[in-house]
């Protein structure tokens, strides 16, 4: 596998960093996003925010809620940018099935994690998750204390 040349931006758009801290992560999906033309110029430009974003699942269909998407410049455009509009997710029907039988029987819900590129088109890291109480979360933090301070003695302990 070739490695990233130093110069390269990275793939990635928007991540929601508070998703793992709020969330016990049970699977994972790739989905296409539907998308206007300001809004892709917009994400090329990295100004994008997942913070509040999460998936609604309606008439077989998924869609994004709640993520922001910056518009460049509102003076040069001919079209009323909507920076939080409904985004529609593009998932096989499978899928769609799958997360609805989820969502519905069990505890779980459906939020974005990521915004990224593959080759030209803007997909969406979307993720069935359970939601973690207060004990778990102070675990989660510990656990990330304990293993930085392991690299900081291990640094050391080779220099």
């Amino acid at each position: 596998m070739s490695k990233k040349k130093p110069g390269t931006p990275s793939s990635t758009i928007a991540l929601n960093k508070k998703a793992k801290h709020e969330y016990h992560i049970e699977e994972r999906f790739e989905a296409g996003l539907a998308l206007l033309g300001w809004e892709v110029k917009s994400l090329r430009a990295g100004k994008a925010q997942l913070v509040d974003a999460y998936v609604l699942l309606k008439d077989g269909e998924a869609w994004l809620l709640g993520a922001h998407i910056t518009p460049l410049n509102t003076a040069s455009t001919h079209v009323v940018a909507d920076p939080t509009r409904t985004r529609k997710l593009l998932l096989h029907a499978k899928e769609i099935a799958k997360i609805i039988g989820k969502v519905n029987q069990t505890g779980h819900t459906c939020i974005p994690l990521a915004l990224y590129w593959k080759k030209n088109k803007v997909k969406c890291e979307i993720a069935l998750v359970k939601g973690k109480k207060q004990h778990d979360k102070r675990a989660t933090e510990k656990e990330r204390d304990w293993n930085r301070q392991k690299q900081r003695i291990m640094r050391e302990a080779t220099t």
